[in-house]
């Protein structure tokens, strides 16, 4: 296992390691949940409690995300999306760019064997059961949407127990290599320390 995730890390990502969330019937109230909690209009207000906060963790990621997402306005406007969406969804932004890192390598238009697509490689058919007809998985604001909100919802199911609803939405429950790639990612490419760049400069 450890070879695998060192390899993975060698690769640079290059190859994703995505798999497909599984198909199970919801609950009418889930569903309705899940709908209104995908359907919800992005307000236009900032995820971050206060400017020096976004600056601060926009300056930390930014760099770690410049070769493989080389245009700055437009890596800016995703880290700020990652972390909105997140945010809102009750998740650490880290562990979602983790997530990313793993299922797509950040390519957008990413598409798996079993048909997953984009950033957050969700299955197509999560836009019929809970989402509207012209919903594109392709779409980065869309895809993070999708994403937190299924990534929650199996957090839920498996009672804020991480590794089982990283396996759901890997569709793979029950192995380890998926988790496990996620977590490495998480802990060695996007771990963050609020105002350690502040403190460090301090010096």
């Amino acid at each position: 296992m450890r070879r695998l995730i060192a390899a993975f890390f060698l690769l640079g990502a290059s190859a994703a390691f995505a798999g497909a969330q599984k198909y199970e019937m919801l609950s009418a109230s889930v569903q309705a949940a899940l709908q209104k909690a995908v359907s919800d209009t992005r307000p236009p207000v900032s995820s971050f409690k206060t400017p020096m906060e976004a600056v601060d963790w926009l300056a930390a990621m930014s760099p770690r995300l410049a070769k493989r997402i080389p245009n700055r306005e437009y890596r800016i406007d995703l880290l700020r999306s990652v972390h909105y969406e997140a945010t809102r969804a009750g998740l650490d932004p880290q562990l979602v760019l983790g997530l990313m890192q793993v299922e797509s390598g950040f390519r957008k238009y990413a598409v798996s064997s079993a048909g997953a697509r984009g950033y957050m490689q969700v299955m197509p058919f999560w836009v019929k059961i809970i989402g509207r007809p012209g919903d594109s998985l392709f779409d980065l604001r869309t895809s993070l949407r999708y994403g937190c909100t299924i990534l929650r919802h199996y957090l839920d199911i498996e009672k804020g127990d991480l590794f089982r609803a990283l396996g759901r939405y890997n569709g793979s429950l029950g192995q380890p290599e998926y988790p496990n790639m996620v977590r490495a990612a998480w802990q060695n490419q996007w771990s963050y320390t609020p105002g350690a760049r502040f403190a460090q400069a301090a010096r």
